[in-house]
């Protein structure tokens, strides 16, 4: 491979964000099963959107395939909005009725500050941005 195909390589980056969605997924899975903390009704849209991305652009990154990006992008555009509207939930709101587990609710803080619906905006805000880049990169 030459020395300009590997710098535009895809690879790298759709790792990268394959390591970003196993993460986001290893830790929603612990918070629920290691912690035992009942997900909201948003929290589980969220997991709907984010599982399926660590098999996509995993196996995207190994195939080099950046164009990954149009099946991607609506995944975690959606998930991030979600997440976005469950922080601003979080703080603008005291009780939600959307179901059993009130989505208002701050079930846990990691450092004290990142509530669970902030984690899962930076997830998904990571993974849109880097599948975007990698997408560009290998367009221009």
């Amino acid at each position: 491979m030459s020395r300009a195909r590997s710098v535009r390589s895809p690879r790298p980056l759709l790792g990268a964000a394959t390591v970003v969605a196993a993460v986001a997924t290893a830790g929603s899975l612990f918070l629920s099963l290691g912690l035992g903390l009942t997900p909201c009704r948003l929290c589980w849209y969220q997991r709907i959107l984010m599982y399926p991305l660590v098999v996509v652009v995993g196996v995207a990154a190994i195939e080099e395939r950046p164009g990954v990006a149009r099946t991607v992008l609506p995944l975690s555009v959606f998930g991030l909005t979600l997440a976005a509207y469950h922080s601003w939930l979080q703080v603008t709101q005291t009780t939600c009725s959307v179901g059993v587990v009130s989505c208002a609710t701050v079930q846990y803080r990691l450092f004290g500050l990142l509530t669970i619906p902030n984690l899962s905006l930076l997830a998904f805000l990571l993974v849109t941005g880097i599948v975007a880049v990698a997408w560009w990169r290998t367009r221009r």
